[in-house]
């Protein structure tokens, strides 16, 4: 059955003043009705057999940092960094569970396990997104099938910051990303920054947590790979539970698991609730503890026989491989759509001409875009010009993580119905 326009209208944001949604995060109360589900394309040119020395352009950035090196498309993937941070609600089925439990603990878990299914085609996917260009958005509205919808938008340039904002059946979620990365000889090493948020409805329960550490090994001699590594902490601001994670490093002489991640669930007591395992690759379990022979979170001698199974990844088809091991859902991104802003990536002609394998021209395009984008800084410095203000999303200090954060202002999907586009720039 179709939605009618109405309760179309009804599941936006209704207008507030921009104080008061900017300090106060909305959580989504829309429920997921049947409609018409629009086809989506399944595939996308295959990526063309281009080969290029990576080493002749790293060579000289031993030390410095990438998000500064003008680097071709041909070491990229036809998406942007606003669509790579999108793909992290390809199993935003996790979170429509964790919204319809009431236990903490338990809830916390699925959280977790929701976090480490972000990291599940990093494996694959050795090459960068496109670094977003001041003020790029990217919508992306799966109401109709998956039950949530984004928006994301580059909030800064030095240094390069994204903010994204998204509602799901019972839960909201908004982050602010930024990294700092650093070549170090054979590999790579990416530092996430910035904070992820996590509300859900039924319990209230508000939760925040920092990415793990990136490394890309192999850069000057044989093949790329990619490691996830470090410890990451869950924190439930509501109840002061915290799950703890470890990223275990890849190790050849290991007899561990590859790619292996515990967690642990702890109370506000420090005393252990839940345990979680797995491999970011292909599945986590978790289940409550139900014996300990230590009180404490660091006790080895955690008991569960109830362990489920909360999170495992779904195989993208074989066909996929020559398309920049994307996913089903990386491929539908980059998808042309009405009606989207005009500084959508989807409008962006360096990584469309890459898409459609017009590699030499999307080099051309890419290095007169990046040209427009200084001289447009340029710009704004001599004339003596206020900073760069974001259009969706509003700075402000966040009390959570005691740092700063661009919230979402709750214009976009109103202005998109009206096709009021009058604030984007002209970025392309």
């Amino acid at each position: 059955a179709k939605k009618d326009e109405a309760n179309t209208n009804a599941a936006l944001p209704a207008q507030t003043t921009t104080e008061e949604t900017v300090s106060k995060p909305v959580v989504s109360t829309q429920q997921h009705t049947a409609v018409a589900k629009r086809k989506r394309r399944d595939r996308i040119p295959e990526r063309p057999n281009y080969s290029v020395n990576l080493w002749s352009i790293v060579k000289n950035c031993v030390g410095k940092d990438l998000t500064k090196i003008p680097i071709p498309v041909n070491f990229s993937e036809p998406i942007s960094m606003l669509q790579r941070i999108t793909e992290e609600l390809e199993y935003s089925s996790v979170l429509d569970t964790a919204a319809k439990i009431n236990d903490s603990w338990e809830q916390l878990a699925y959280v977790a396990a929701f976090t480490i299914s972000s990291y599940s085609t990093t494996t694959t996917r050795v090459n960068k997104p496109f670094n977003p260009l001041l003020g790029e958005t990217f919508e992306c509205d799966r109401t109709d099938d998956l039950g949530w919808k984004s928006i994301a938008e580059q909030v800064s340039h030095h240094p390069p910051a994204l903010s994204t904002y998204a509602e799901g059946q019972g839960w909201t979620l908004y982050q602010e990303f930024t990294m700092t990365s650093k070549f170090r000889g054979q590999y790579l090493s990416i530092t996430p920054l910035g904070y992820s948020h996590l509300i859900f409805k039924n319990t209230g329960n508000h939760f925040t947590w920092r990415k793990v550490t990136t490394l890309v090994n192999n850069i000057i001699v044989g093949k790329l790979w990619i490691d996830n590594v470090g410890e990451m902490d869950i924190n439930n601001h509501t109840t002061k539970d915290v799950c703890k994670l470890k990223y275990f490093p890849y190790s050849y002489f290991s007899k561990d698991v590859p790619r292996k991640v515990t967690g642990v669930v702890t109370d506000v007591d420090g005393q252990a609730r839940w345990v979680l395992t797995g491999t970011w690759t292909e599945k986590i379990e978790g289940g409550p503890v139900e014996a300990s022979s230590g009180r404490h979170a660091h006790s080895h001698h955690m008991e569960t026989r109830n362990m489920k199974l909360l999170w495992q990844r779904k195989m993208p088809p074989a066909h996929l491989e020559n398309m920049y091991n994307f996913t089903q859902l990386a491929v539908e991104l980059n998808e042309m759509e009405p009606d989207v802003a005009p500084t959508d990536s989807r409008h962006r002609p360096d990584q469309r001409l890459m898409e459609e394998g017009r590699w030499d021209e999307a080099n051309q395009e890419k290095l007169r875009l990046e040209e427009k984008q200084r001289q447009a800084r340029h710009a704004r410095e001599t004339n003596g010009q206020d900073p760069y203000k974001s259009k969706w999303f509003k700075k402000q200090h966040d009390a959570f993580t005691d740092s700063d954060i661009h919230m979402y202002t709750n214009e976009y999907w109103e202005c998109k119905q009206k096709q009021d586009w009058s604030r984007c720039e002209n970025i392309y």
